[in-house]
Protein backbone atom coordinates (compact mmCIF):
# COMPACT_ATOMS: atom_id res chain seq x y z
CA UNK A 1 0.00 0.00 0.00
CA UNK A 2 1.46 3.39 -0.98
CA UNK A 3 1.86 6.18 1.58
CA UNK A 4 -0.75 8.12 -0.40
CA UNK A 5 -3.39 5.49 0.39
CA UNK A 6 -2.48 4.86 4.03
CA UNK A 7 -4.11 6.80 6.89
CA UNK A 8 -2.52 9.28 9.26
CA UNK A 9 -3.09 8.17 12.84
CA UNK A 10 -3.72 10.98 15.34
CA UNK A 11 -3.20 10.08 19.01
CA UNK A 12 -4.95 12.34 21.51
CA UNK A 13 -7.03 12.00 24.62
CA UNK A 14 -7.45 12.89 28.25
CA UNK A 15 -8.88 16.39 27.78
CA UNK A 16 -10.41 18.65 25.18
CA UNK A 17 -7.19 20.67 25.36
CA UNK A 18 -5.51 17.81 23.48
CA UNK A 19 -8.52 16.79 21.38
CA UNK A 20 -9.40 20.24 19.94
CA UNK A 21 -6.04 20.92 18.22
CA UNK A 22 -6.01 17.30 17.06
CA UNK A 23 -9.45 17.83 15.55
CA UNK A 24 -8.22 20.95 13.75
CA UNK A 25 -5.37 18.94 12.20
CA UNK A 26 -7.82 16.19 11.18
CA UNK A 27 -9.96 18.77 9.39
CA UNK A 28 -6.91 20.22 7.59
CA UNK A 29 -5.79 16.75 6.49
CA UNK A 30 -9.32 15.82 5.41
CA UNK A 31 -9.46 18.86 3.13
CA UNK A 32 -6.40 17.47 1.36
CA UNK A 33 -7.99 14.08 0.85
CA UNK A 34 -6.01 12.31 3.58
CA UNK A 35 -7.77 9.59 5.57
CA UNK A 36 -7.47 10.08 9.33
CA UNK A 37 -7.76 7.59 12.18
CA UNK A 38 -7.90 8.47 15.88
CA UNK A 39 -6.26 6.62 18.77
CA UNK A 40 -7.62 7.69 22.14
CA UNK A 41 -8.55 6.46 25.60
CA UNK A 42 -12.00 5.91 27.01
CA UNK A 43 -12.32 9.25 28.82
CA UNK A 44 -13.29 11.33 25.80
CA UNK A 45 -15.99 9.22 24.16
CA UNK A 46 -18.39 12.19 23.89
CA UNK A 47 -15.83 14.32 22.07
CA UNK A 48 -14.41 11.42 20.03
CA UNK A 49 -17.86 10.66 18.58
CA UNK A 50 -17.76 13.92 16.60
CA UNK A 51 -14.07 13.66 15.67
CA UNK A 52 -13.61 13.63 11.86
CA UNK A 53 -11.92 10.21 11.72
CA UNK A 54 -12.65 7.23 9.51
CA UNK A 55 -11.73 4.92 12.39
CA UNK A 56 -11.40 5.30 16.17
CA UNK A 57 -9.33 2.84 18.18
CA UNK A 58 -9.27 2.80 21.97
CA UNK A 59 -5.87 2.24 23.57
CA UNK A 60 -5.38 1.51 27.30
CA UNK A 61 -3.47 4.28 29.07
CA UNK A 62 -2.94 5.75 32.52
CA UNK A 63 -0.97 8.51 34.24
CA UNK A 64 2.00 7.12 36.21
CA UNK A 65 2.57 10.26 38.28
CA UNK A 66 1.25 11.05 41.73
CA UNK A 67 -0.38 8.59 44.10
CA UNK A 68 1.22 5.62 45.82
CA UNK A 69 3.95 3.37 44.48
CA UNK A 70 1.29 0.73 43.85
CA UNK A 71 -0.82 3.17 41.83
CA UNK A 72 2.23 4.17 39.78
CA UNK A 73 3.07 0.53 39.15
CA UNK A 74 -0.45 -0.27 38.02
CA UNK A 75 -0.42 2.76 35.71
CA UNK A 76 2.90 1.68 34.18
CA UNK A 77 1.47 -1.82 33.65
CA UNK A 78 -1.58 -0.36 31.90
CA UNK A 79 0.65 1.74 29.65
CA UNK A 80 2.63 -1.40 28.76
CA UNK A 81 -0.64 -3.09 27.81
CA UNK A 82 -1.41 -0.03 25.71
CA UNK A 83 1.89 -0.40 23.84
CA UNK A 84 1.14 -4.06 23.06
CA UNK A 85 -2.38 -3.14 21.92
CA UNK A 86 -0.94 -0.35 19.77
CA UNK A 87 1.60 -2.66 18.15
CA UNK A 88 -1.20 -4.99 17.05
CA UNK A 89 -3.35 -2.12 15.77
CA UNK A 90 -0.49 -0.45 13.89
CA UNK A 91 0.57 -3.66 12.16
CA UNK A 92 -2.99 -4.04 10.89
CA UNK A 93 -3.56 -0.36 10.00
CA UNK A 94 -0.08 0.45 8.61
CA UNK A 95 -0.42 4.24 9.05
CA UNK A 96 1.81 6.51 6.98
CA UNK A 97 2.51 8.71 10.03
CA UNK A 98 1.51 8.98 13.69
CA UNK A 99 0.85 12.36 15.32
CA UNK A 100 0.66 12.65 19.11
CA UNK A 101 -0.82 15.63 20.95
CA UNK A 102 0.54 15.05 24.43
CA UNK A 103 -0.83 13.46 27.55
CA UNK A 104 -0.28 9.85 28.50
CA UNK A 105 -2.90 8.47 26.03
CA UNK A 106 -0.40 9.56 23.35
CA UNK A 107 2.46 7.45 24.73
CA UNK A 108 1.48 3.89 23.70
CA UNK A 109 0.68 4.55 20.01
CA UNK A 110 3.59 6.96 19.41
CA UNK A 111 6.07 4.68 21.22
CA UNK A 112 4.78 1.64 19.32
CA UNK A 113 5.06 3.57 16.05
CA UNK A 114 8.68 4.48 16.77
CA UNK A 115 9.42 0.83 17.57
CA UNK A 116 7.97 -0.19 14.20
CA UNK A 117 9.87 2.49 12.28
CA UNK A 118 6.76 4.52 11.41
CA UNK A 119 7.39 8.30 11.11
CA UNK A 120 6.16 10.00 14.28
CA UNK A 121 5.45 13.61 15.22
CA UNK A 122 4.56 15.07 18.60
CA UNK A 123 2.90 18.45 19.05
CA UNK A 124 3.45 20.36 22.29
CA UNK A 125 0.71 22.91 22.87
CA UNK A 126 2.11 24.53 26.02
CA UNK A 127 5.01 26.84 26.85
CA UNK A 128 6.59 24.02 28.89
CA UNK A 129 6.92 20.54 27.41
CA UNK A 130 4.71 18.04 29.23
CA UNK A 131 6.05 14.87 30.82
CA UNK A 132 4.54 12.53 28.23
CA UNK A 133 5.95 14.55 25.33
CA UNK A 134 9.31 14.88 27.10
CA UNK A 135 9.50 11.09 27.27
CA UNK A 136 8.54 10.74 23.60
CA UNK A 137 10.67 13.60 22.21
CA UNK A 138 13.94 11.65 21.75
CA UNK A 139 12.02 8.91 19.95
CA UNK A 140 9.90 11.15 17.69
CA UNK A 141 10.86 11.97 14.10
CA UNK A 142 9.78 15.60 14.55
CA UNK A 143 8.56 17.96 17.29
CA UNK A 144 6.06 20.74 16.58
CA UNK A 145 5.33 23.50 19.11
CA UNK A 146 2.48 25.87 19.83
CA UNK A 147 4.85 28.60 21.08
CA UNK A 148 8.16 29.83 19.69
CA UNK A 149 9.77 29.37 23.09
CA UNK A 150 9.09 26.09 24.89
CA UNK A 151 10.93 25.25 28.09
CA UNK A 152 12.29 21.74 28.50
CA UNK A 153 13.18 20.85 24.91
CA UNK A 154 16.96 20.28 24.75
CA UNK A 155 19.02 22.22 22.22
CA UNK A 156 20.22 18.86 20.89
CA UNK A 157 16.73 18.41 19.39
CA UNK A 158 16.65 21.79 17.62
CA UNK A 159 17.08 20.13 14.23
CA UNK A 160 13.74 18.33 14.43
CA UNK A 161 11.80 21.10 16.12
CA UNK A 162 9.26 23.22 14.20
CA UNK A 163 7.14 26.15 15.35
CA UNK A 164 3.61 25.86 13.95
CA UNK A 165 1.40 27.54 16.53
CA UNK A 166 -1.56 25.76 18.08
CA UNK A 167 -4.19 24.47 15.64
CA UNK A 168 -7.56 26.12 16.25
CA UNK A 169 -11.09 25.00 15.51
CA UNK A 170 -13.05 26.29 12.49
CA UNK A 171 -15.37 28.21 14.85
CA UNK A 172 -12.37 30.11 16.21
CA UNK A 173 -11.17 30.96 12.70
CA UNK A 174 -14.64 32.38 11.97
CA UNK A 175 -14.53 34.43 15.18
CA UNK A 176 -11.04 35.67 14.29
CA UNK A 177 -12.53 37.55 11.33
CA UNK A 178 -14.58 39.77 13.70
CA UNK A 179 -12.67 43.02 14.45
CA UNK A 180 -12.37 44.28 18.00
CA UNK A 181 -15.02 46.88 18.78
CA UNK A 182 -13.96 48.89 21.86
CA UNK A 183 -16.54 49.92 24.45
CA UNK A 184 -18.14 53.30 23.93
CA UNK A 185 -17.30 55.98 26.52
CA UNK A 186 -19.76 55.42 29.35
CA UNK A 187 -21.17 52.41 27.47
CA UNK A 188 -21.42 48.69 28.15
CA UNK A 189 -18.34 46.61 29.01
CA UNK A 190 -18.89 43.00 27.92
CA UNK A 191 -17.06 40.31 29.91
CA UNK A 192 -16.58 36.63 29.01
CA UNK A 193 -15.67 34.56 32.07
CA UNK A 194 -14.75 30.88 31.88
CA UNK A 195 -12.20 28.46 33.24
CA UNK A 196 -12.68 24.93 31.98
CA UNK A 197 -13.60 21.96 34.14
CA UNK A 198 -10.77 22.64 36.61
CA UNK A 199 -11.15 26.40 36.75
CA UNK A 200 -14.81 27.35 36.69
CA UNK A 201 -15.24 27.13 40.47
CA UNK A 202 -12.72 29.82 41.33
CA UNK A 203 -14.31 32.07 38.71
CA UNK A 204 -17.70 31.54 40.38
CA UNK A 205 -16.25 32.27 43.80
CA UNK A 206 -14.31 35.42 42.87
CA UNK A 207 -15.83 37.23 39.90
CA UNK A 208 -19.48 37.73 41.07
CA UNK A 209 -18.53 39.26 44.45
CA UNK A 210 -15.91 41.40 42.71
CA UNK A 211 -18.48 42.87 40.35
CA UNK A 212 -21.04 43.17 43.16
CA UNK A 213 -18.60 45.41 45.07
CA UNK A 214 -18.49 47.97 42.25
CA UNK A 215 -20.63 51.14 42.47
CA UNK A 216 -24.16 50.84 41.12
CA UNK A 217 -23.45 52.98 38.04
CA UNK A 218 -20.49 50.72 37.16
CA UNK A 219 -22.54 47.54 37.62
CA UNK A 220 -25.20 48.94 35.28
CA UNK A 221 -22.58 49.14 32.50
CA UNK A 222 -21.59 45.46 32.69
CA UNK A 223 -22.79 42.52 30.61
CA UNK A 224 -21.40 39.11 31.55
CA UNK A 225 -21.23 35.70 29.85
CA UNK A 226 -19.97 33.21 32.43
CA UNK A 227 -19.47 29.46 32.48
CA UNK A 228 -20.14 27.92 35.88
CA UNK A 229 -20.34 24.39 37.21
CA UNK A 230 -23.83 22.97 37.58
CA UNK A 231 -23.59 23.13 41.38
CA UNK A 232 -22.67 26.83 41.22
CA UNK A 233 -25.20 27.97 38.61
CA UNK A 234 -28.00 29.20 40.83
CA UNK A 235 -25.72 31.02 43.26
CA UNK A 236 -23.91 32.83 40.45
CA UNK A 237 -27.14 33.74 38.67
CA UNK A 238 -28.68 35.02 41.91
CA UNK A 239 -25.59 37.11 42.71
CA UNK A 240 -25.74 38.85 39.35
CA UNK A 241 -29.50 39.36 39.57
CA UNK A 242 -29.17 40.98 43.00
CA UNK A 243 -26.40 43.22 41.68
CA UNK A 244 -28.49 44.34 38.71
CA UNK A 245 -25.85 43.00 36.29
CA UNK A 246 -27.02 41.63 32.93
CA UNK A 247 -25.61 38.10 32.83
CA UNK A 248 -25.90 34.83 30.94
CA UNK A 249 -24.62 32.00 33.15
CA UNK A 250 -24.45 28.48 31.74
CA UNK A 251 -22.44 25.31 32.43
CA UNK A 252 -21.21 25.24 28.82
CA UNK A 253 -21.30 27.55 25.81
CA UNK A 254 -21.30 25.74 22.48
CA UNK A 255 -20.61 29.10 20.84
CA UNK A 256 -17.77 30.14 23.14
CA UNK A 257 -15.52 31.47 20.32
CA UNK A 258 -18.32 33.80 19.19
CA UNK A 259 -18.86 34.99 22.77
CA UNK A 260 -15.12 35.63 23.13
CA UNK A 261 -15.25 37.70 19.93
CA UNK A 262 -18.20 39.70 21.30
CA UNK A 263 -16.40 40.42 24.59
CA UNK A 264 -14.38 43.52 25.42
CA UNK A 265 -12.44 41.55 28.06
CA UNK A 266 -11.97 37.83 28.78
CA UNK A 267 -11.32 36.46 32.28
CA UNK A 268 -10.13 32.87 32.19
CA UNK A 269 -7.57 30.19 32.88
CA UNK A 270 -4.61 30.04 30.51
CA UNK A 271 -4.67 26.63 28.91
CA UNK A 272 -2.84 26.40 25.59
CA UNK A 273 -6.03 26.34 23.52
CA UNK A 274 -7.45 29.38 25.33
CA UNK A 275 -4.26 31.39 24.80
CA UNK A 276 -4.16 30.39 21.13
CA UNK A 277 -7.80 31.39 20.68
CA UNK A 278 -7.28 34.75 22.43
CA UNK A 279 -4.45 35.49 20.03
CA UNK A 280 -6.31 34.38 16.93
CA UNK A 281 -9.44 36.36 17.84
CA UNK A 282 -7.46 39.25 19.32
CA UNK A 283 -9.08 39.90 22.69
CA UNK A 284 -7.65 41.39 25.91
CA UNK A 285 -7.65 39.10 28.91
CA UNK A 286 -7.13 38.66 32.62
CA UNK A 287 -5.49 35.24 32.91
CA UNK A 288 -5.35 33.13 36.07
CA UNK A 289 -3.03 30.14 35.60
CA UNK A 290 -4.14 26.88 37.15
CA UNK A 291 -2.07 26.50 40.34
CA UNK A 292 -0.41 23.33 41.53
CA UNK A 293 0.61 21.97 38.13
CA UNK A 294 4.04 20.35 38.31
CA UNK A 295 5.12 21.87 34.99
CA UNK A 296 3.52 25.31 35.58
CA UNK A 297 2.52 25.22 31.93
CA UNK A 298 -0.40 27.62 32.27
CA UNK A 299 1.82 30.27 33.85
CA UNK A 300 4.21 29.94 30.90
CA UNK A 301 1.29 30.20 28.46
CA UNK A 302 -0.11 33.31 30.15
CA UNK A 303 3.34 34.86 30.25
CA UNK A 304 3.53 34.91 26.45
CA UNK A 305 0.54 37.29 26.30
CA UNK A 306 1.42 39.24 29.45
CA UNK A 307 4.91 40.02 28.10
CA UNK A 308 3.50 41.81 25.05
CA UNK A 309 0.77 43.69 26.91
CA UNK A 310 -2.08 41.54 25.62
CA UNK A 311 -3.09 40.18 29.02
CA UNK A 312 -2.83 40.76 32.74
CA UNK A 313 -1.65 37.62 34.54
CA UNK A 314 -2.87 37.19 38.12
CA UNK A 315 -1.65 34.22 40.13
CA UNK A 316 -4.44 32.51 42.03
CA UNK A 317 -3.39 33.66 45.54
CA UNK A 318 -3.72 37.24 44.26
CA UNK A 319 -6.97 36.57 42.40
CA UNK A 320 -9.28 38.15 44.99
CA UNK A 321 -12.57 40.03 44.64
CA UNK A 322 -10.77 43.27 45.55
CA UNK A 323 -8.11 42.76 42.86
CA UNK A 324 -10.65 41.85 40.19
CA UNK A 325 -12.88 44.80 41.11
CA UNK A 326 -9.87 47.12 40.79
CA UNK A 327 -8.97 45.70 37.33
CA UNK A 328 -12.54 46.08 36.04
CA UNK A 329 -12.97 49.58 37.48
CA UNK A 330 -9.75 50.71 35.77
CA UNK A 331 -10.98 49.46 32.39
CA UNK A 332 -14.38 51.09 32.85
CA UNK A 333 -12.67 54.39 33.62
CA UNK A 334 -10.22 54.21 30.72
CA UNK A 335 -10.98 51.64 28.01
CA UNK A 336 -8.12 52.81 25.76
CA UNK A 337 -5.86 50.16 27.27
CA UNK A 338 -8.25 47.48 26.02
CA UNK A 339 -7.70 48.60 22.44
CA UNK A 340 -3.93 48.35 22.80
CA UNK A 341 -4.20 44.94 24.47
CA UNK A 342 -6.52 43.65 21.74
CA UNK A 343 -4.03 44.71 19.07
CA UNK A 344 -1.17 43.07 20.97
CA UNK A 345 -3.14 39.82 21.30
CA UNK A 346 -3.96 39.84 17.60
CA UNK A 347 -0.28 40.27 16.75
CA UNK A 348 0.45 36.98 18.53
CA UNK A 349 -2.33 35.04 16.82
CA UNK A 350 -1.73 32.19 14.37
CA UNK A 351 -4.74 31.14 12.33
CA UNK A 352 -3.04 28.73 9.90
CA UNK A 353 -1.34 26.48 12.47
CA UNK A 354 -3.34 23.42 11.37
CA UNK A 355 -2.11 23.84 7.78
CA UNK A 356 1.47 24.38 8.93
CA UNK A 357 1.26 21.20 10.98
CA UNK A 358 -0.38 19.30 8.13
CA UNK A 359 2.53 20.20 5.85
CA UNK A 360 5.01 18.64 8.27
CA UNK A 361 2.85 15.54 8.69
CA UNK A 362 2.50 14.98 4.96
CA UNK A 363 6.21 15.54 4.41
CA UNK A 364 7.06 12.93 7.07
CA UNK A 365 4.51 10.54 5.60
CA UNK A 366 5.79 10.94 2.07
CA UNK A 367 2.42 12.19 0.86
CA UNK A 368 2.48 14.92 -1.79
CA UNK A 369 1.46 18.34 -0.41
CA UNK A 370 -1.23 19.82 -2.64
CA UNK A 371 -1.74 23.05 -0.70
CA UNK A 372 -0.58 24.95 2.36
CA UNK A 373 2.84 26.31 3.18
CA UNK A 374 5.90 25.00 5.00
CA UNK A 375 6.14 25.53 8.74
CA UNK A 376 8.78 27.78 10.25
CA UNK A 377 11.75 25.92 11.74
CA UNK A 378 12.45 27.19 15.26
CA UNK A 379 15.97 28.26 15.99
Amino acid sequence: MSAQARPVLIAAGGTGGHLFPAEALAVALGKRGVRVALATDGRVDRIAKTFPAAEVIHIPSATPSGGSALAKGLAALKLARGVLSSLRALRAMRPACIVGFGGYPTVPPVLAGAMLGIPTLIHEQNGVIGRANKFLAPRASAIATGFRKVKGIPESMAGKRHYTGNPIRPAVIEAAAIPYSPPEPGGTLRLAVFGGSQGARVMSEIVPPALLSLPEEARARLAVDQQARAEDLEAVRLAYARAGIAACVEPFFKDLPARMAAAHLVVSRSGASTVAELGAIGRPAILVPLPGALDQDQAANAGTLAEIGAATMILQPDFTPARVASEIAARLADPSGLVRAAAAAKSAGVTDAADRLADIVLNLAGIAVSQGRPADTAS
